[in-house]
C-alpha cells in the first residue's frame, strides 16, 4: 500500500469514527450506582401563585344558606347531588390578582399567593363556620400549564389535567423527545413567588432524577430540551455543502481501500 492509499485509508476510517451512534438515547440509563430502590421525590403540592384561576365549590347541608358563597349557583334537574341535595352548584372562579388575594362572597378579600390548595381550604372553612354548619371547600386550579418547547415533537403550551405533574409526564404532552434532544441538559424555567426567574440544568439519562426537588413540574414551568451535538453541528454547517462532502469523502474512501486490496 502506496502512502497516497494510505491517506485515503485514513480519510475512510475517520469518516467511519465520525459517524457513531448516538448516545444516551435512554431515559434514565445511567443507575448511578444505586442499586437499591430509589425513593421518589416527595410531591409538596402546588402553590398558588398570581394569576392562578381558581375553582372553588361551598357546599353544606343547608342549599339555601349556601347560596351567597357561590358566585354561579344554578339548579338543574336531573343533575348530581352535592352532599346528598338535589342541587348541582357550579364552582365559582376566582382569579388571584397582582397583590395576591381573591374576592370571596361575604368574606371579603382573602390572601391565598404561596398557599397550598388544602392551607386555603382549611381557612375558608374555618372562616365559614360563622356563617355555616360543617361546610365544605372544594379548589381545583383551572389553569394548570406548562410551555413545552425545542426538541419535542410537539412544542407549545400544554394544560395538564393532573396538578401531579413529573417531568416526564410533562414531556409526554408534547409528544415525548425526538431523537435529536439532549437529555442530559433539558433546561427548566421556573418563576418562584418573588417574581425572579430560576434556569435550572435536568439530566434525565439519570435514574436519581425522580430524586431532584425539580421532578414535579409547577404551574408556568417552562421546559426547553436542547439539540444534541449533532443537531447543533448540523445547524450551523450548509447542508448541500456537508451532504456533498460526505458522499465525495465516502466514494474515494471507498475506492482506495478496494485499490489497495487489489494491489
Amino acid at each position: 500500500m502506496n502512502k497516497k492509499n494510505i491517506k485515503y485509508f485514513i480519510v475512510f476510517l475517520f469518516l467511519l469514527t465520525a459517524c457513531k451512534p448516538k448516545q444516551n438515547m435512554v431515559y434514565m440509563s445511567e443507575n448511578n450506582n444505586m442499586d437499591k430502590e430509589i425513593a421518589q421525590a416527595k410531591f409538596q403540592g402546588l402553590h398558588i401563585q398570581e394569576g392562578d384561576v381558581l375553582q372553588i365549590l361551598v357546599s353544606a347541608l343547608d342549599e339555601n344558606a349556601v347560596k351567597p358563597f357561590n358566585l354561579n349557583t344554578a339548579n338543574k334537574v336531573g343533575s348530581p347531588s352535592v352532599n346528598g341535595l338535589n342541587q348541582y352548584v357550579e364552582p365559582s372562579e376566582y382569579v388571584v390578582n397582582s397583590e395576591g388575594y381573591i374576592n370571596f362572597p361575604v368574606l371579603g378579600n382573602i390572601y391565598s399567593k404561596g398557599m397550598t390548595q388544602i392551607q386555603l381550604k382549611e381557612i375558608l372553612e374555618n372562616r365559614l363556620k360563622r356563617y355555616l354548619l360543617d361546610p365544605l371547600i372544594t379548589i381545583n386550579l383551572k389553569n394548570f400549564n406548562v410551555s413545552i418547547l425545542g426538541e419535542v415533537k410537539s412544542p407549545g403550551q400544554k394544560e395538564s389535567t393532573t396538578q401531579k405533574l413529573n417531568i416526564f409526564q410533562a414531556l409526554s404532552l408534547a409528544g415525548d423527545m425526538t431523537d435529536n434532544g439532549d437529555r442530559r441538559n433539558i433546561k427548566l424555567i421556573r418563576t418562584e413567588g418573588d417574581g425572579n426567574e430560576q434556569v435550572i440544568n435536568l439530566d434525565i439519562s439519570r435514574s436519581d432524577i425522580v430524586t431532584s426537588p425539580y421532578y414535579y413540574m409547577k404551574q408556568n414551568d417552562v421546559l426547553y430540551v436542547q439539540p444534541d451535538r449533532n443537531k447543533q453541528i448540523q445547524a450551523n454547517t450548509n447542508p448541500n455543502r456537508a451532504l456533498t462532502f460526505q458522499i465525495v469523502a465516502s466514494v474515494v474512501g471507498v475506492a482506495a481501500v478496494l485499490v489497495a486490496l487489489l494491489k
